[in-house]
């Protein structure tokens, strides 16, 4: 992997519906501050939120991390994916169904990228209020390209419900 000298600040979105969902999501924060050119600087609270995309499900849990990374987007993204196998997660999944844990690049540095394996901002962050919660919670200055300040996007409440919970 390259190394660049300089970190970059990006946040990702962590997210499980199944084996212990709030046990997954801490594996996961656990397991990025554990990848070189990564370091971990603030995770989110946990938030509980009905499954998005119209599939009966259990409930998520959900948070945020913000690193400092040296790696590119693309090595990121890649072990992003390594965290995700590490711990058990299936590459043919239903898209917005049940997953022991979902790991997604939400920023990197505020870039935007629009590669086939990758867009940043992540699409979807201003509807998705499992993400701007535990995001706004970290990092309510952020500016998301193309969305703003973090803290002045409108969250939704109500769609899906969620609740902080640890």
């Amino acid at each position: 992997m390259t190394r660049s000298a300089h970190w970059y600040p990006a946040y990702i979105g962590i997210g499980s519906n199944l084996q212990g969902p709030g046990r997954q999501v801490q594996a996961a924060a656990d397991l990025l501050g554990e990848q070189d050119g990564l370091r971990v600087e603030a995770t989110s609270s946990l938030y509980r939120s009905t499954a998005f995309g119209g599939i009966e499900q259990p409930d998520f849990v959900n948070a945020v991390a913000g690193v400092l990374t040296t790696l590119t987007p693309l090595e990121l993204l890649a072990q992003l994916k390594v965290i995700e196998n590490r711990q058990g997660r299936e590459g043919d999944e239903v898209r917005w169904g049940p997953r022991v844990i979902d790991l997604d690049l939400l920023v990197y540095s505020g870039q935007t990228i629009d590669e086939p394996t990758l867009t940043v901002p992540h699409p979807g962050i201003g509807e998705r209020n499992f993400v701007l919660l535990p995001l706004g919670e970290i990092a309510p200055d952020l500016v998301v390209p193309g969305l703003g300040r973090v803290a002045s996007i409108p969250v939704n409440m109500d769609e899906p419900s969620i609740s902080r919970i640890a």
